[in-house]
Formats: structure tokens, C-alpha cells, sequence
């Protein structure tokens, strides 16, 4: 089952709001609080060993710190439509 597309004008809105302040995009960028995510997708977490899909980051952003405990992250994305917004905009910022 592949993932399904959102929009992603409105996930770069999100990403804005509630990211930037911890992550960068572009490759080369910045780790800040959180790290560099350009190439994130099928990258591998450095404590639990998740490999970064698309429903893998869907799961996480709705409960980070349930998802791998200990993380830092604590902004929750409740609305499935977000994340998915979220997501397609990672998606093609970060190739």
C-alpha cells in the first residue's frame, strides 16, 4: 500500500510553523536542536534502528515520544491530513 499524497503547499506551512525551529532541509544544512533531515527518507535512526519512510514518519509525528522513547521531540501532529501534508512537502524538499 503506498502512501497517500497531501498537499504539499500547506505541509511547507506546517513545516514553517512547527519545524524549522529545531531541523533544516537543504542538503548540507544545519543540524540545530534536531537534525539536517535532506535525505531523510530511507535513512536509519541512530537509537532505535528505524528506517525513515513514509508511514514510518506518519506514526512517529503523531506521538514522537511513544514512538522512540527518549526522544527529544515533543510536538505531536494529531490530524492525519497534516502529516500527510507534512510529509509530501519532506518528501520533495529533501531529495
Amino acid at each position: 500500500m503506498g502512501f497517500e499524497e497531501g498537499d504539499s503547499k500547506k505541509g511547507a506551512d506546517l513545516f514553517k510553523q512547527h519545524c524549522s525551529g529545531c531541523h533544516t532541509l537543504e542538503a548540507g544544512g544545519a543540524n540545530k536542536a534536531g537534525p539536517n533531515l535532506h535525505g531523510v527518507f530511507g535513512r536509519q535512526s541512530k537509537k532505535e534502528g528505524v528506517v525513515w519512510t513514509e508511514e514510518a514518519l506518519f506514526e512517529y509525528l503523531e506521538s514522537p515520544q511513544k514512538y522512540i522513547p527518549g526522544t527529544k521531540k515533543t510536538v505531536r501532529m494529531k490530524s492525519r491530513t497534516e502529516r500527510r501534508d507534512l510529509i509530501t512537502h519532506l518528501r520533495k524538499a529533501t531529495k
